[in-house]
């Protein structure tokens, strides 16, 4: 399954993330797992995951909901090419 996610960047923070890797405050991660739930049950008490969502959250106005009841967040196919 595909789970495709969308978050954007800070204000404050555009300068420095453009830097990194582009223009614009859109990000939209796209993950490929098996069961998109289970991954973040999986996830959600582990150590290097509860540290990467604290360093990930300073720079973001929207965070992903990588919670257990955030497994419905993602978004909807709006096309598929073959």
């Amino acid at each position: 399954m595909r789970v495709a996610l969308h978050t954007t960047v800070r204000g404050d923070r555009i300068a420095a993330s453009a830097a990194e890797r582009g223009r614009g405050t859109d990000l939209f991660p796209l993950l490929e797992c098996e069961d998109y739930a289970r991954l973040l049950a999986e996830l959600e008490q582990l150590p290097v995951n509860v540290a990467w969502q604290a360093r990930m959250a300073e720079p973001l106005d929207v965070v992903d909901d990588d919670s257990r009841g955030g497994a419905g967040a993602g978004l909807p196919v709006v096309r598929e090419l073959p």
